[in-house]
């Protein structure tokens, strides 16, 4: 008896070995512990047998996609409304992802389809680089498939229209009226406001009318563009749109609106253990 209490004791440890090192590096499935989710080779194993929902903007959608999507923004008023007729449609599991391990929107998706009492949902939550990079024939990127390594703007180009919070706001007061700050957030990521009140505009990656209206308004006026997002990664979306347009003055704010509230909190001497 005591040696099989021993083998169970062991086995179990076992298994939450496996279980904190497959969630190595995802920190939403902690919070999000009631979702589930699928990793990437089982989502390409099931390819054919799920239907997969892309949760972010239409601006991510139409710049860099899994092949066979459908595009249902989390964010939108109607996204209730979308899954259930998409769930409707069919009885396949309906697999959510988004951009990467930090973004949130694939967990959201799954509990806002929840509530609404739609089942057999999972979270795809590796992202979209890592899927275009394991699978480019079963991504598309501007509407091309497959998907050439040399075709994405590459981490060092990213990289150079980087400023560090400080830097990104100083370097926008100091143009002043030849600048003009964009905040690029869902309704869900801004809440009541920006960090610029009265400097900024306010155009979310879903509403892209507005969003290309204020990029040629900065054109046109020879305003240098300081756009800043939740974490820092969905403005390399955003970056294709405004090479396409031909904009050269354009900023982003590195590890975005989460870094630079953090830079906030240690000017006054705030951390994270402290508020917690």
């Amino acid at each position: 008896m005591m040696l099989r209490s021993l083998i169970s004791v062991v086995a179990g440890l076992l298994m939450m070995t496996g279980a904190y090192a497959s969630d190595a590096g995802f920190p939403g499935r902690a919070k999000f512990a009631d979702v589930q989710v699928i990793e990437k080779a089982d989502l390409k194993s099931r390819f054919n047998d799920v239907v997969i929902v892309d949760a972010r903007s239409s601006l991510e959608f139409e710049t860099l996609r899994i092949k066979g999507s459908v595009n249902i923004p989390v964010a939108s008023k109607t996204f209730e409304t979308q899954i259930e007729k998409l769930r409707a449609s069919t009885d396949k599991p309906i697999v959510f992802y988004c951009n990467g391990r930090t973004c949130m929107k694939s967990y959201i998706s799954v509990r806002k389809a929840k509530a609404v009492g739609i089942d057999n949902l999972l979270a795809y939550d590796a992202g979209m680089f890592e899927w275009a990079k394991s699978y480019p024939q079963e991504a598309e990127l501007l509407g091309k498939s497959p998907v050439k390594a040399s075709d994405i703007i590459s981490k060092n180009d990213f990289q150079k229209r980087l400023l560090d919070p400080n830097s990104f706001s100083d370097q926008a007061y100091t143009m002043a009226s030849k600048s003009l700050i964009l905040d690029v957030r869902d309704k869900y990521q801004r809440g009541a406001t920006g960090f610029f009140p009265g400097q900024e505009r306010w155009a979310s990656l879903d509403n892209q009318e507005k969003l290309t209206a204020l990029i040629n308004e900065a054109k046109q006026n020879n305003k240098t563009l300081f756009i800043y997002d939740e974490v820092g990664k969905q403005v390399r979306w955003l970056q294709y749109a405004l090479e396409q347009a031909k904009v050269k003055d354009y900023y982003f704010m590195a590890k975005g609106a989460k870094g630079y509230y953090a830079e906030m909190m240690k000017e006054f001497g705030i951390n994270g253990s402290r508020m917690n």
